[in-house]
């Protein structure tokens, strides 16, 4: 069984680029981009051997209004000639925009695009699949081009100021992930028929421009604070992950705040209301930490470096019971409420020990008792 042969216009683009990855990974599949600097008959070539057209390129902020006919219109109009010529009929689908639903420049040029491919889907029996995109963002959108979320991560990740005009309008997103995901729909039959009008995406996401701005200022400081957003949210899970993405390659690691006493040193990793708080300690040979107990709060402990004795004892019991533990067996102890506990270094060397605790730690209200075991 031959390939399939995938055409992208706009490979070098936002979108396009991340479909050319998804698509290059895909086992019988064989890609071809086509960008501003292909060559010439790139595009023709391309179109008589496709088994699917992904009709990615497009301009939305041209130096002139003209290059919205130019582009989103004529290119769109000469791809479906071509096909049209050879006679071929491969799956069909176009990137447009809900702003194909105005009448600003941008808008109608989308919009004339759309019924352009559609009217070649009807006239030929080709599937054709116009797809009204919101704002998309996600990893290699450009700043101050793609779309606003690329701008704040952009300016936010760099410690520039972000200037939001009208905090509280409210922006229509999807995430580049879902985009992909539903274009590669078409070649695995996951993927509506192709209908009479344009198909919108979902998901949807919506937030003001104000509470954009304020939780990418959240990702920026919970690289100080430990604070991680809530990741059962599946937008702050992709704004996240898009924030990283646009952090400087050469800013990527960063230093814990570390509290150090005689005993070694105590680190907090990760903290979130919703998971709890991971934190990191380092103890030196023969120090026992602990001899306190929670009434609500859990914890676990592993030991990833040294050995330790771990103790515990319910607080109305007598009878302890101990967990010899090293470093070279990944081994969890669970900590429940009402047991007083210590961890002692019986080691030759530093006892580092990973924490989970399944609350955030609170200087108000740290539901920590002090209790010899």
């Amino acid at each position: 069984m031959s390939d399939l042969r995938v055409l992208v216009t706009g490979a070098g683009g936002f979108i396009g680029r991340n479909m050319m990855v998804a698509l290059e990974r895909r086992s019988g599949t064989d890609v071809l981009g086509i960008d501003v600097d292909s060559a010439p008959d790139g595009l023709e070539k391309g179109l008589a051997a496709a088994d699917a057209v992904f009709h990615l390129a497009g301009v939305n902020r041209p130096g002139r209004d003209a290059e919205f006919a130019d582009v989103n219109v004529e290119l769109t109009r000469r791809i479906c000639e071509a096909l049209r010529r050879m006679k071929r009929t491969p799956i069909f689908v176009l990137s447009s925009s809900t702003q194909a639903a105005l009448d600003n420049p941008y808008g109608i040029s989308k919009r004339k695009a759309e019924e352009i491919v559609q009217a070649f889907g009807k006239e030929t029996g080709a599937p054709v699949f116009a797809y009204r995109l919101p704002g998309v963002f996600g990893k290699w959108s450009r700043p101050d081009y793609n779309s606003v979320v690329a701008t704040f991560c952009h300016r936010t990740a760099r410690g520039l100021p972000v200037s939001v005009s009208d905090p509280a309008r409210e922006i229509e997103l999807a995430y580049i992930d879902d985009v992909v995901g539903a274009f590669l729909g078409h070649l695995d039959g996951r993927a509506p028929r192709s209908p009479g009008a344009p198909l919108l995406m979902e998901p949807i996401y919506r937030i003001s421009l104000g509470a954009l701005a304020e939780t990418l200022a959240g990702f920026r400081d919970g690289r100080r604070n430990g604070a991680l957003p809530d990741m059962s949210r599946p937008l702050l899970q992709a704004l996240y992950a898009t924030y990283l993405s646009y952090l400087p390659a050469g800013e990527l690691a960063y230093a814990l705040e570390q509290k150090v006493d005689p005993r070694g040193e105590l680190a907090e990793i990760l903290k979130s209301a919703p998971l709890g708080q991971v934190f990191l300690s380092r103890t030196r040979p023969g120090i026992t930490r602990g001899h306190h107990y929670h009434d609500s709060k859990v914890e676990k402990f592993i030991v990833v470096e040294g050995e330790a004795v771990i103790r515990l004892r319910p607080i109305r019991g007598e009878d302890a019971v101990e967990y010899r533990v090293t470093g070279r067996e990944f081994r969890v102890v669970d900590i429940p409420p009402g047991y007083t506990h210590a961890i002692e270094n019986v080691g030759a060397g530093d006892l580092v020990v990973l924490f989970w605790a399944n609350q955030m730690f609170d200087p108000e209200h740290p539901d920590t008792y002090a209790l010899k075991i």
